[in-house]
């Protein structure tokens, strides 16, 4: 069976393993964890993004759980997949489908499964639906059930609660000239929706589903382009959204790129320090060490979690968690959303700016005054899975004692290979999504940041 759950769902590339007739064993495997939920009364929902064959996608595994007679809610438009999350939670339905690959390669479609409490499915969801894979016939003959799939406005649902979460009187009075990069994904129209043609300049904010020959993620190797057309705007703040508009990247004043390490801290600041906001914070194994600094000052208990934000979504629902991200750009506020939201992330920042009277590079650079100079790359070897397996054996047995020239100070297998040198940190992991590796480091200088991805490029 071509069907493989990784860190956030289903992803495969289209027409090789993405095909309908797998589509189908996934959507059944979903439809009997979802007929078996307490809510399966209410329905389920099914969103898409703005991928090649994405709206037939969906549209045909909408159809397979009305098979299996589950109502369902389909979006008439393309989403962004926290969209899905809240329409889950707030019409209390025993989940949702999103298809999406998010951030992959444009040759990628992707499955992922949203839990009724609003955020990504728990781990022991995905390992039911695993279970449930093993027993569908592939043979099975679905009949759709037309009755029972109702199309539904979720994007305008979704742009009215996201509006009601920020307070964009004051985004509006600080006169900001915003610019944002949709990267040709769900999010577009949402930003330059909000605001008028006068306040946000929209860019790759149309349909197409190449991408422009990039993967549609907010990193610095992907939005060159971007921040050619930010200069010339003569913006003062630019925001970046995956594929699916759950994850971000933003642009300071000069044009430079602010990565999630930043924002994340810069809002943690802002709730504990100016909010006054009490909670537990969860931050994922590849997260600045920044996080750890400011719990600690603020007196906020700190949980370490292994990279996915399925483990932050699972400490929302059981704990009382204030915030909680990963450093792919997935940021989540519990108060508004027990999901990642690169768009609320983005709008969140631009309130603070406007509250602060401050620019994004002035509030970075308050980070760096109160805590040092932090510095964070990642780097993404292209690997089978064969040579995947032999280069984390190689970096398995923590008995390295130097990263480049640095000496290690610590080892964690948490999730991957973390090893901690003076000054920062180098960290080695297979994606769960793609056949790459992926090689972080963060450290308080740049230098040092290079030394040593290009240390671990040539031990891979």
């Amino acid at each position: 069976m071509q069907v493989r759950f990784g860190t956030d769902g289903w992803r495969a590339i289209i027409a090789k393993d993405y095909t309908f007739d797998n589509l189908t064993l996934a959507t059944l495997a979903s439809a009997d964890y979802f007929l078996a939920h307490p809510d399966a009364r209410n329905g389920v929902c099914v969103g898409y993004d703005t991928r090649f064959m994405s709206e037939e996608f969906a549209r045909h595994a909408a159809g397979v759980l009305s098979s299996r007679g589950l109502r369902v809610f389909l979006s008439d438009s393309f989403v962004p997949t926290p969209a899905v999350s809240l329409y889950c939670r707030d019409n209390r339905l025993a989940g949702g489908v999103m298809i999406t690959a998010s951030h992959n390669p444009p040759l990628y479609n992707g499955f992922k499964i949203k839990d009724s409490y609003g955020g990504s499915a728990l781990p022991e969801t995905i390992a039911v639906i695993e279970k449930n894979l093993e027993r569908i016939d592939p043979d099975e003959r679905v009949n759709v059930k037309k009755n029972l799939i109702e199309t539904t406005d979720i994007k305008s649902y979704y742009t009215d609660y996201l509006k009601a979460g920020v307070d964009l009187k004051a985004i509006g009075n600080a006169r900001l000239n915003i610019a944002h990069n949709a990267m040709y994904g769900a999010g577009q129209g949402i930003i330059t929706g909000i605001f008028d043609e006068s306040t946000v300049n929209g860019y790759h904010c149309d349909r197409n589903p190449g991408f422009g020959g990039i993967n549609p993620e907010p990193a610095p190797c992907y939005i060159e382009d971007f921040v050619d057309f930010f200069r010339e705007a003569k913006a003062d703040v630019g925001i970046i959204n995956d594929g699916d508009a759950d994850r971000i990247g933003m642009l300071d004043e000069h044009g430079r790129f602010v990565d999630s390490h930043k924002l994340f801290a810069i809002i943690l600041k802002y709730l504990a320090e100016e909010k006054h906001r009490k909670g537990e914070i969860a931050k994922t194994f590849a997260l600045t060490d920044v996080i750890d600094r400011i719990c600690a000052k603020n007196g906020l208990t700190l949980h370490l979690l292994p990279v996915g934000f399925k483990y932050v979504s699972r400490l929302m629902t059981t704990n009382d968690i204030l915030m909680g991200g990963e450093e792919s750009g997935g940021i989540g506020i519990t108060s508004y959303l027990p999901e990642r939201d690169g768009l609320f992330i983005g709008l969140l920042v631009l309130e603070i700016m406007a509250k602060r009277s401050a620019t994004l590079s002035g509030l970075v650079r308050e980070l760096f005054d109160e805590y040092g100079p932090f510095y964070y790359k990642r780097v993404d070897l292209k690997v089978d899975e064969r040579k995947k397996k032999e280069i984390m054996k190689r970096a398995s047995a923590g008995d390295l004692n130097h990263i480049a020239r640095y000496p290690v100070t610590g080892f964690n297998g948490l999730d991957g290979y973390k090893y901690h040198f003076e000054g920062g940190w180098l960290l080695i992991r297979p994606s769960g999504t793609e056949p790459v590796l992926r090689l972080y480091s963060e450290a308080d200088s740049e230098e040092k940041v290079d030394r040593a991805l290009q240390f671990a490029s040539r031990l891979a």
